[in-house]
Parts: structure tokens; sequence; C-alpha cells
């Protein structure tokens, strides 16, 4: 029962955390290290993500499915398409490439810690930069921008860098409004996120026990649920406030993580 609750509570924060700018990988390590919560094979962060997955298809789904109906005879919904696998190909290559190494070196509490603090410096900057704005639709960027996007979310393979933050910075910086940036980051999540899921559980599929699956299940339950909330509400808080909240709030973390391992490891 004490599983299921954890599961419950780092779903929630899986769900909470994967579409801002902090890191939910980040967060599901730090927060499962002090729980001394440890899953086969670590598939427990990555497989969760499916909940976040199906939260962007169940808000984003008319939207989707309107350009998927437009494929055949559009070519500006064709090159969406085409933009967001240029954007994916990266981080599929190298994440194949670097999965053993992504999982027993860099998910690690220490860098976790240090990432987190180091990416809100980053988006405080950011924060402060005068940016123009030049594109303002998420699915009309140059190909050359989306695969420059899908570059930098490459730097997110290191816990506590944060996939949506990479992304969303990314964009930002090539001339995207604050919300197209955030939009993309939701579309850009839909293969990577499945692309990890998919490979991390033909990994580990062998080594789950049936104990493992009910566990994995809360936490999509309790991630589905939460992600609806944030992808609803983000682009409209994101277009007021910036991201200089997130950034403090990576800070914060960051420190009193950093201050935990100091104090008990």
């Amino acid at each position: 029962m004490a599983n299921i609750i954890e599961a419950l509570f780092l779903g929630l924060i899986e769900g909470l955390t994967e579409f801002l700018p902090v890191s939910s990988t980040g967060h599901l390590l730090l927060v499962g290290h002090f729980l001394g919560f440890e899953s086969t094979g670590k598939t427990f962060e990555v497989l969760i993500q499916l909940g976040a997955i199906l939260a962007i298809l169940s808000v984003y789904f008319n939207k989707l499915w309107t350009i998927a109906k437009a494929l055949p005879y559009d070519p500006d919904a064709r090159r969406f398409v085409i933009g967001v696998v240029v954007a994916f190909l990266p981080a599929a290559l190298i994440g194949a490439v670097l999965h053993g190494f992504i999982k027993e070196v860099l998910f690690n509490p220490w860098i976790v810690c240090m990432t987190l603090i180091a990416g809100g410096f980053v988006l405080l900057l950011v924060d402060r930069m005068p940016f123009e704005a030049t594109q303002d639709d998420a699915t009309r960027f140059p190909l050359s921008m989306y695969l420059k996007i899908g570059l930098l979310q490459c730097l997110a393979m290191i816990p506590g860098v944060s996939r949506s933050g990479a992304t969303i910075v990314g964009a930002m910086l090539m001339g995207a409004s604050k919300r197209a940036a955030a939009e993309f980051s939701f579309f850009l999540a839909l293969p990577t996120m499945a692309g990890a899921f998919t490979y991390d559980l033909l990994k580990n599929y062998k080594i789950l026990s049936a104990d493992d699956a009910v566990i994995i299940v809360a936490g999509f339950i309790a991630a589905f649920i939460a992600a609806v909330v944030v992808v609803r509400t983000l682009l409209a808080y994101v277009s007021r406030h910036g991201f200089t909240p997130f950034a403090y709030w990576r800070i914060i973390v960051g420190a009193v993580g950093l201050a935990g391992l100091i104090a008990f490891g």
C-alpha cells in the first residue's frame, strides 16, 4: 500500500511538472531518492509519462485530428508534421545510443540539483531578454527552426535540464512568442515521450513484475489527471507572467536538494 501511495504522489509530480520548465525527471529522481523509492530498472519515471502523453492528446485532440485529416491535401499540415518529425529525430537517435549511459550515470540526484539551479539562472536571464517575437504560430515555424529546437531538446537528456524548458527557451531564442514556444513544446512532447516510453518498455518489460505494473498504472493515472490541468492552464499563464516563477522554483528545489544530499546522503 505504501508503494501505491508513493506511486500516486510521484505520478502527481510527473503530471504537474512535465510541461513546466522545471524538469519532471529531475523532480521524480530527487523525491524518489529521499522517499527511498526505486523502481525496477528505473522504468517508473519513464513509463508514467504515458499519462502526460494522453493528457496532450485529450486537450489537443480536435486540433491534432484536424491536422491529420488535412494531410492528404494541405501542404501546410504536411509541413508541420514533417517539422515535428525533424525536431524529434535528434533526441531519438542520441537517446537510443546513450540510453544506458543516461540511466546509469546521469540519473543522479547530485547532477539533478546542479542542473536545476543552473537552469533556473538561465530562465531568469531569458525572461529578462528583449525578444522580438516573429513567429506566433507553432504550426508554421521554418523547417530549420524545428531542427534547431530538436537539437536543443537533446540537452534535456541530462536530468534536471527540462525538456520543456530547453524547447521553449530554444524556440524563443529563434523568434517564437512565449505562447507559440510553449505550444510547440507540447506537440514535440508527443513523439519524444512516446518514443522514450516505447524504447524503455521494450528494453525492460522482461524484468517487470505484476507489482511493478500496478505501481506504474497508479502513477500513470495520477500523471494524466495532473497533466490535463497543467496543459489547459500553462499557455495563458506563461503568456501573462513569463518564466521567472519557474526559475526561482528550480533554484530553490535544487538548493534544498543539495542541502538534503549533504545532510542525509
